[in-house]
């Protein structure tokens, strides 16, 4: 994850943000909340293609502004895809993974936040049909960051009418 972010252009620096490249390397320590999954893609050899942290309780989701207070809600945080298999479809499949997780949690809507030099996975949220929500944009330092709703019952009702035309 640290060499993902690190890699991003316009993102800040390891050592311009130390605490937050020093979250990335402990990734792992945030399955010590309740209620929190870190979600990894592998290939067939068992080579780590990417990965996402995943929240059905957004009172564990740790980020800025007013996102911890959103109840019936699963968050989404910090999906990293390896730079040479960006739009290959790794993050995507992170992504309804989490969503998955969510519907089956009971929850309404899925939150994420993403930066302008993330600008692949910011396109394939909009294309999965999460939508902006300024009311969840916070500062992180001097990075602005954006939230994004996915409103679970809509996706619900495509799927199901996908089935009815098969």
């Amino acid at each position: 994850m640290v060499d993902v972010y690190a890699s991003l252009e316009g993102f800040p620096t390891p050592s311009e943000q130390p605490e937050y490249y020093n979250m990335l390397r402990n990734i792992g320590s945030f399955t010590e909340k309740q209620n929190t999954k870190v979600l990894v893609a592998l290939s067939s050899d068992d080579e780590i293609l990417g990965g996402v942290v995943y929240f059905s309780d957004m009172i564990q989701y740790g980020s800025g502004g007013t996102a911890t207070k959103e109840k019936n809600a699963s968050g989404i945080r910090l999906l990293a895809v390896r730079q040479d298999l960006r739009k290959a479809g790794v993050g995507k499949a992170l992504t309804l993974s989490c969503i998955d997780l969510a519907k089956k949690s009971g929850n309404n809507q899925i939150i994420l936040h993403t930066t302008k030099a993330m600008r692949v996975a910011w396109e394939m949220y909009q294309r999965l049909g999460f939508v902006r929500s300024e009311d969840l944009d916070f500062m992180q330092g001097k990075l602005p960051v954006f939230g994004f709703r996915l409103k679970l019952n809509a996706i619900q009702g495509i799927h199901l009418f996908r089935n009815e035309l098969k």
